[in-house]
């Protein structure tokens, strides 16, 4: 395979300063990164390369037989400057991919992350029906970074390359499944490079990498390769391991257990089929608590509540956060600590049904009132003043940690916000019961497994997650397996950055 002269210069030109950085206000792709990817993609001189979001036009820069779409006006102008030989398409991808017939060598990149939470309207409808017309389906949930992958490839002749930064949720997010079923049937290889060290220093989110060649084949193995740190080189890493699909799928279609050495891997696979193993799910039902929509107006601190004449009967106390949960379970000596320290942790829990008393009807008449119950969820309920789905769980567990979730008793039968998960058992087991099993080892490798990175070393358990943690006394015997369990989760924290 020869070597493309014309994209060498790239690889080792120096990152761009802070300064110029702040000056075009957003932090663009380093240029060690983008000389690279695009001599990965690009093979000869003559290929026509297409960058589906070109930004400020490095990856153009690169290689000047090139394409570019760019939907803000003012980076096409940075564009044209930078690379006046590469063709700019000013507009949305979607809509113009599904329109054009140009047919590309190789792609480079580096797609946007924008949350599904602003990757909405005619774009998201644009990049679904593109999707699923080449066979992948995305939730309403996914990112925007999933589909401008897959309808990027479509956009490829065959035996076409593409090599693209992507978001380490690739490794874990549910709607990375389809981006990797995708590419294992269109292209003859699939690698994922696993960086633990930050490609963009500056930003909470990790980046990872991803190339795909031979497009119009298919492969039943994804390459994964998991590097400390990033160096520019000219071809993908030989290093890692291949993963079968089958694999692949059977880890709940992730890849961050493949960070973990195969003693690790093969222990946890053992613990799974061990006789006397758990899932949190199998004994309780975890969900996330109420969602009052204005939490400074539903919770009162005690000498608000006797200010105002509010009677206790209808305030309940609440666990607010995460903070809450440390130091063991929630008894009445800790919600008394909360009352004498006088924390906001009085929960307002009325009923439809309820006569109102006259110093609750004017605290719902009041000034603050007023501006809660123009909040999205207040004003989208009837009545307004009703917080639904208030139960008292057994146990509350914490969903972002860094250390790892803490699980307590309810023992005070407090209830809990959005901000912790309640924890109501099923099957018979007892809080202490389940206590003990989640203090052991394996517990702990499991949250890791099961949960997410989220960013700044934190660890994030959803509730889909927690009920797939393992639960077990039995499954890690012997110092050696405790060994094993203790290096893994030291591995898993270090990949999220945790200290």
């Amino acid at each position: 395979m020869s070597t493309n002269k014309a994209v060498q210069p790239a690889l080792w030109e120096p990152c761009d300063s802070p300064e110029e950085q702040k000056a075009t206000g957003a932090y663009y792709t380093p240029s060690a990164v983008v000389g690279s990817l695009v001599s990965w993609s690009v093979r000869r001189a003559t290929d026509r390369m297409l960058d589906p979001s070109c930004g400020d036009g490095r990856f153009l820069k690169a290689h000047p037989n090139s394409v570019g779409v760019e939907q803000d006006p003012d980076a096409c102008a940075v564009v044209h400057q930078r690379s006046p030989g590469s063709l700019i398409h000013q507009g949305d991808f979607f809509s113009w991919a599904e329109q054009t017939r140009e047919r590309f060598d190789c792609a480079a990149g580096n797609p946007p992350f924008i949350r599904y939470q602003r990757f909405t309207g005619k774009v998201r409808e644009a990049a679904q029906r593109l999707c699923k017309h080449h066979g992948a389906v995305f939730s309403s949930l996914s990112s925007s970074w999933a589909p401008f992958l897959v309808a990027t490839a479509s956009l490829l002749k065959p035996g076409g390359r593409m090599a693209f930064v992507v978001p380490a949720e690739i490794g874990h997010a549910p709607y990375a499944a389809p981006v990797l079923e995708y590419m294992s049937r269109h292209f003859d290889g699939v690698q994922v490079v696993a960086v633990r060290e930050k490609l963009f220093p500056e930003l909470s989110e990790d980046c990872w990498l991803l190339y795909a060649d031979g497009y119009g084949g298919s492969t039943e193995y994804i390459r994964f390769t998991a590097l400390e740190r990033f160096a520019a080189c000219e071809r993908p890493p030989r290093s890692g391991i291949s993963v079968t699909v089958a694999e692949w799928r059977g880890w709940n279609s992730r890849l961050r257990p493949f960070l973990l050495c195969d003693d690790a891997r093969d222990l946890y696979k053992r613990a799974t089929e061990h006789a006397r193993s758990r899932r949190l799910g199998d004994v309780s039902r975890v969900g996330i608590g109420y969602v009052t929509g204005a939490n400074d107006f539903f919770h009162l601190r005690p000498s608000v509540a006797e200010r105002l004449g509010i009677s206790r009967r209808v305030l309940h106390t609440a666990v607010r956060n995460g903070k809450s949960l440390g130091g063991g379970s929630i008894d009445e000596a800790r919600v008394q600590s909360w009352l004498t320290a006088d924390d906001p942790v009085l929960l307002l829990r009325l009923d439809r049904e309820m006569e109102l008393s006259s110093p609750v009807g004017r605290y719902l008449d009041s000034e603050a009132a007023h501006q809660a119950r123009a909040t999205y969820k207040c004003r989208n309920r009837d009545p307004w003043y009703v917080v639904p789905d208030v139960t008292v769980p057994d146990g509350f567990l914490s969903y972002m940690s860094g250390d790892g979730p803490s699980l307590v008793a309810n023992r005070a039968a407090c209830v809990c916000t959005n901000s912790v998960h309640a924890v109501h058992l099923t099957n018979g087991l007892t809080m202490a019961k389940l206590t003990k099993l989640w203090a052991q080892p394996l517990t702990a490798l499991s949250c890791e497994v099961e949960g997410h990175p989220l960013g700044g070393g934190m660890l994030k358990v959803e509730p889909r997650e927690a009920a797939r943690i393992l639960l077990s006394v039995a499954a890690v015997r012997g110092e050696t397996d405790k060994e094993v369990v203790t290096s893994a989760v030291a591995t898993m924290k270090r990949w999220r950055h945790y200290v």
